[in-house]
């Protein structure tokens, strides 16, 4: 019975909140809030209504329309005169601290964006002394230009932010800004202090890095829940933690692989997804050290994600903005035993689209123009596994004659494997 109680309590219900856009059409504002609506399934909420609008932008008062803000005011209303009661309401953007205050004094229950939302679903997966330090100074970069929002409850007579009573002392206001300037500067002081911890963790992490001799550096990159843990498990032969939800991993997990007696290091990183929070770019710099360390990125994409596409494009830019662009790479298309098409109607005269194209098909689109830098995998079913490994073993040991020509180890390897011009470059 206990455990029971524990479980209930655990789970909320949530309404998500998205609009479209002349940038945004219907199709992928749909997209958004179907991964939104995963996120809150990730942080233990249960979605049971989605509302959007067609508008030219977001409003900076209230998000969405005054109109759109009374209907799912509305609803609420309705859900808790047949006693179920909406836990929250998620919005697919970050709100500002002005669109905040504004939407909980109509809503009048929990409100959370995405960004706020990211950084639940982080603080929830943090396990390491490093995890929770980023993830706690991201959070109070979120917090601290909301301030002001956290203190509206002393302009009221009782509750707090969103809770509704009357209006409360004018006199009240005096002490309440003098709290806030009083948690801005403890806010502020904390995040100094968290700022400088994180420097030790990245100054011991460089060390590390430094002792890990003469090997090349593999860092499996891409989305979140794409497969990379599952994928780093089978290399490896470890144990790192993978799930079915978002963000799985946060910290970065090196672990030794062997190859045909070729060792190299291979790291597993925090998944990347749209609309990342610059907060959260900007404190897990030191995890994101590994991808700017390594000799050689290996993209993970989800083949059988509808919109997988997007989803490179969004790790690009990502690594583009983390300055690894220009670093070897390879892609890898996991999960091609789930991957599933819609064959075009003979009659259907329209052009085809990606949903109508056969995995085959695809592989002879723009995908046929990597050649030997991209592979079709499945980590789960052990797909063309072998294939994967032959082509990592080929990269790995092309880069470590390039960046470490007079290895004794290679040298002795590539002579004992027949391979006399690469035995010839390893020789000291």
């Amino acid at each position: 019975m206990k455990e029971f109680i524990i479980t209930e309590a655990q789970t909320e219900t949530a309404v998500l909140v998205g609009i479209i856009t002349p940038t945004q059409d219907e199709r992928k504002t749909n997209e958004y809030l179907d991964e939104l609506e995963f996120l809150a399934t990730t942080a233990g909420a249960v979605t049971i209504r989605r509302f959007t609008q067609r508008v030219g932008g977001p409003s900076a008062v209230t998000y969405v329309g005054k109109g759109k803000l009374e209907e799912i005011r509305a609803y609420i209303d309705a859900e808790e005169e047949a006693e179920r009661e909406v836990g929250m309401v998620i919005f697919d953007d970050e709100l500002s601290a002005k669109q905040l205050r504004n939407i909980e004094q109509v809503l009048k229950v929990k409100i959370l964006d995405r960004t706020s939302l990211i950084l639940d679903i982080f603080a929830m997966r943090a396990q390491t002394a490093n995890a929770k330090t980023q993830v706690e100074l991201a959070q109070y970069r979120y917090m601290l230009p909301r301030l002001q929002r956290l203190w509206t409850h002393l302009e009221r007579q009782g509750g707090g932010s969103g809770s509704g009573g009357g209006k409360g002392s004018v006199g009240l206001r005096g002490p309440g800004e003098t709290q806030l300037e009083m948690d801005r500067r403890i806010i502020l002081n904390r995040m100094s202090l968290l700022k400088q911890r994180l420097a030790d963790i990245d100054r011991q992490k460089s060390t590390q890095r430094s002792n890990r001799g003469r090997m090349i550096r593999v860092a499996l990159v891409g989305y979140t829940n794409v497969g990379k843990s599952t994928l780093m498990n089978l290399l490896a032969k470890s144990e790192v933690f993978a799930e079915n939800k978002l963000f799985a991993t946060l910290d970065t997990t090196v672990r030794k692989v062997i190859i045909d007696n070729l060792p190299f290091l291979l790291s597993d990183t925090v998944g990347f997804i749209r609309k990342l929070p610059t907060d959260l770019i900007e404190s897990f710099k030191s995890t994101l050290d590994e991808v700017r360390e390594a000799d050689l990125l290996v993209h993970v994409v989800d083949i059988s994600h509808p919109d997988f596409e997007e989803q490179i494009q969004v790790v690009e830019k990502t690594l583009a903005d983390l300055g690894c662009s220009d670093k070897p790479s390879m892609i890898i298309f996991n999960k091609v035993d789930a991957y599933t098409f819609t064959p075009k109607d003979p009659d259907d005269l329209t052009p085809a689209t990606k949903e109508n194209l056969s995995l085959a098909d695809l592989k002879q689109t723009w995908m046929a123009r990597l050649g030997s830098d991209c592979i079709f995998i499945s980590a789960r079913e052990r797909q063309n596994i072998d294939e994967l490994k032959r082509l990592l073993y080929t990269r790995v040991r092309e880069l470590h004659v390039q960046k470490y020509p007079y290895n004794d180890f290679l040298f002795q390897h590539y002579e004992e494997d027949g391979d006399e011009s690469a035995a010839q470059a390893a020789k000291p």
